[in-house]
């Protein structure tokens, strides 16, 4: 159960109502949880307290799926992934597991997220990535300079600085998520995928669906 006060449907800020009209249809999830991912979609109504706050974070959303970034969604996808593990939050592990097979990964890929030095199905690329978001997440950042120009073998400065701040930001919805105990993170169990649909987790449908919420806004 949530630590904090979930926003009923009917307190909705404006800006946060085709949000919920999109995850929810015209259910309130406080009382009829529930998301088309197999989420109890908590997160929504928890954010909602503060509108201001709801809107930057669904912006967020926006930034890191719109078509301008430069960086690699495998690549992404990959750190976003590998952030949920390091910081042993089950929902941002869980849905970007589902997130990777949109963009292409192998079911032998995911499983191996978990403990990438030992695997041998990524590249140099990906594994340079895998070991700057442990550098990110479980070192606070100090990458070393062997580990920083292995990166920049890979990635313009540019890419790096996208990734560096989609992982960043996705480490803070894991803490967030952990200490609010909201969607996967609300009850203790073994650090694993939660199963469940991905189809609308895809790049295209998650566009379509923030360029409906934003009006058309590409950020």
């Amino acid at each position: 159960m949530s630590r904090i006060r979930l926003v009923r449907r009917n307190e909705l800020h404006c800006g946060a109502e085709p949000v919920f009209q999109l995850l929810f249809g015209d259910r309130d999830p406080v009382d009829e949880p529930g998301t088309d991912t197999g989420s109890p979609g908590d997160w929504w109504p928890a954010f909602a307290l503060v509108p201001d706050v709801f809107d930057h974070a669904v912006a967020g959303i926006a930034l890191y799926r719109s078509s301008k970034r430069l960086i690699d969604p495998q690549l992404r996808e990959l750190g976003q992934t590998r952030v949920g593990w390091n910081l042993r939050s089950r929902f941002v592990y869980s849905q970007h597991c589902k997130s990777c097979r949109t963009v292409g990964f192998t079911e032998e890929q995911i499983s191996a997220i978990s403990h990438w030095e030992d695997a041998d199905c990524f590249d140099a690329a990906q594994r340079a990535v895998l070991a700057y978001t442990d550098a990110l997440t479980l070192n606070a950042g100090e990458a070393s300079d062997e580990l920083f120009a292995e990166l920049k073998t890979h990635l313009s400065d540019e890419e790096i600085l996208e990734f560096s701040y989609i992982v960043c930001t996705y480490a803070m919805h894991a803490v967030m998520t952990k200490a609010f105990k909201l969607e996967f993170d609300a009850q203790e169990g073994p650090m694993e995928e939660i199963p469940g649909p991905h189809e609308s987790l895809s790049t295209e449908h998650t566009r379509q669906a923030l360029h409906l919420i934003l009006g058309g806004k590409d950020n």
